[in-house]
């Protein structure tokens, strides 16, 4: 089965997913170091610099919202942000993360010593002890759950070995609380939001083979959710999405370690009651409020309130799950989608700041957040999304490099001995772009141009797969080497299949707008080309007159050429033979503007 290629092998070079992971990126590096570590030393018994007595709570050098001292979620970012900090030292080699991350791991490895020598969290030991009594607590093992996840992170991608005894001392803590627990009710070890506890704790095992981390495994293996999926037509409608999602890591990734059946049919199943049959909206969110929506019920739901980021982030970590297990396509497919219209689109453009919900309702306005005074989960996520891009485009199997998404990059790897590097390229709008085409000779305009120049130390046979993305209405244009070739198709993918040395392919897929119909409400569609969701830059839904499967009647495209931006504006269209006309931007490129995304037909 397919392996990504590790992160440090791959490079996003180019364009608007590069653009985002630098936004990102500086966001991570300004963080002040001591509030990113505050409600830990305060925890710990550390006091903080400067600050003993607050008087002025606006001034003051801390972080707010749900980072505040008062909040019971506290302390959940920081493990976000040693999560993405350690794969950009991984793929980036950025040395002021580096140190960054490396004195965090070593005040935390402070705290722990302050704490007695186990606990190192931001939040009272106490809070865990609350999950067995009636008095309610804000998700105490999610906030300890970060911790976990970004202390496994720095030792996983950037080699700290320090991070991992942390994790080893402070799961001593755990096994002697579950132990307790047990007296009470075994299954308290699944409340407090435990959903990513049974992966973390598997990959622990994976990592150091230490028979302790099997029997935390034990502890968390028996979710009810997975006998919900097993023996109900719908294990999903109305609960917490993000809290259920997480459990389809710990399944997955204990297929990985055990092979055993069981935990693979438990992530196909989740897949399928949260996917195939529940559908989705055209942006690939299915959930409103936090809660999943009822099967195929989406348009009784558009709200202010609709696709939670951390949802998304979650849903693309599963369906990476699958395509490393299957080799199916249809879950790269899913993983383009939700790239453009949740990763980008629920990004501040300008700013790196997450939205918390993607608003679907006509009229609707992203609300952003802000640098240090809201700190929601989504925060969290977003800056950990926006490190997940190496990851998801290449992977190997069997002498065979597999890319899954068409984002500008460069991968180097070893085949049979040789070392073979391959650069892609495409064209975006408004970003700086890796242009390949000579524009004064009609070359291709569009960003489904694609450029794959290989590269090896000596002649070498692998095989190139190239994914046919599931909204492609024809493969235009396809050169090997500047000569035109018949492409060979198998399992939706270009199967290139050669001996290598320095080459170049060029594919060029035709995309299309297409409306996508909402299941309940037929009569209300999304116009998407390609994989990109279009907003109507409209404050209501003034409805589109036409036949919708007609989609290529109702747009035109809208294109300029200045020196400001890019010569050829890249899905932009304008509406015809409307009452009123008005232009729609791809989602993602929306700001502050009013928008709506789904129209009723009018004939």
């Amino acid at each position: 089965m397919p392996e990504s290629v590790k992160r440090n092998n791959v490079s996003v070079t180019g364009g608007v997913f590069r653009e985002r992971m630098e936004l990102n990126r500086r966001y991570l590096q300004e963080l002040d170091t001591t509030c990113l570590l505050q409600n830990f030393y305060i925890e710990a018994g550390i006091g903080l610099p400067g600050i003993q007595t607050i008087y002025d709570p606006q001034s003051a050098n801390l972080h707010w919202g749900w980072e505040a001292p008062v909040c019971q979620l506290r302390g959940h970012f920081l493990g976000h942000w040693m999560s993405a900090a350690a794969r950009l030292v991984a793929s980036e080699n950025d040395e002021q993360l580096r140190t960054k991350l490396n004195f965090i791991v070593s005040e935390l490895a402070r705290c722990q010593k302050r704490n007695g020598g186990e606990w190192v969290g931001p939040i009272p030991e106490k809070y865990l002890d609350l999950l067995a009594e009636p008095e309610y607590i804000w998700s105490p093992q999610y906030t300890m759950h970060k911790t976990i996840m970004g202390l496994v992170d720095a030792y996983r991608f950037a080699g700290n070995k320090q991070a991992l005894d942390i994790v080893d001392r402070l799961a001593d803590w755990y096994i002697k609380w579950a132990d307790r627990m047990k007296e009470k009710d075994p299954y308290i070890t699944y409340k407090g939001e435990s959903g990513g506890m049974l992966e973390m704790w598997a990959e622990l095992y994976s990592l150091t083979g230490n028979e302790k981390y099997k029997s935390l495994i034990d502890l968390y293996k028996n979710s009810g959710l997975y006998s919900q999926l097993e023996h109900s037509a719908d294990g999903l409608s109305d609960d917490h999405a993000n809290a259920s999602i997480p459990l389809s890591h710990g399944a997955a990734k204990m297929f990985e370690i055990t092979d055993d059946e069981y935990w693979s049919r438990i992530t196909d199943l989740f897949w399928k009651h949260a996917v195939t049959d529940r559908g989705m909206y055209a942006t690939t969110g299915s959930n409103a409020g936090e809660f999943w929506i009822p099967i195929k019920s989406h348009g009784a739901y558009i709200s202010e309130r609709d696709q939670e980021f951390c949802t998304v982030y979650n849903m693309v970590r599963t369906a990476d799950y699958l395509y490393r297990k299957t080799g199916d396509t249809k879950y790269a497919d899913y993983i383009e989608r939700a790239l453009y219209n949740s990763f980008l689109a629920q990004q501040n453009r300008d700013t790196g700041m997450p939205a918390y919900f993607l608003p679907l309702i006509p009229g609707a306005v992203k609300k952003w957040g802000s640098r240090t005074r809201d700190f929601w989960c989504c925060h969290g996520t977003m800056v950990q999304a926006q490190t997940l891009y190496n990851e998801l485009i290449y992977y190997t199997s069997d002498k065979t490099l597999s890319v899954m998404q068409y984002i500008p990059s460069h991968v180097q790897l070893d085949i049979n001995g040789a070392s073979v590097t391959v650069e892609q390229s495409t064209e975006m709008k408004n970003y700086n772009n890796q242009v390949f085409f000579d524009d004064h000779k009609g070359g291709d305009k569009s960003r489904w141009s694609l450029k794959f120049t290989v590269s090896c130390s000596e002649p070498t046979e692998f095989t190139l797969l190239l994914r046919v993305p599931a909204w492609s209405k024809g493969i235009r244009t396809f050169l090997i080497n500047d000569e035109r070739c018949e492409p060979q198709i198998e399992y939706n993918c270009i199967n290139i299949t050669r001996e290598w040395s320095d080459d170049t392919v060029f594919v060029a897929f035709t995309d299309e707008i297409v409306m996508e119909r909402l299941p309940d409400l037929q009569e209300l569609a999304a116009a998407v080309e390609g994989p990109i969701v279009l907003a109507g830059l409209t404050n209501k839904d003034c409805g589109l007159t036409g036949d919708f499967d007609e989609a290529e009647r109702i747009f035109a495209p809208r294109s300029e050429h200045t020196y400001s931006t890019y010569t050829w504006k890249q899905n932009c269209h304008t509406t015809r033979n409307q009452p009123v006309n008005f232009d729609l931007v791809p989602l993602y490129e929306i700001t502050d503007e009013k928008y709506t995304v789904y129209f009723s037909e009018k004939k």
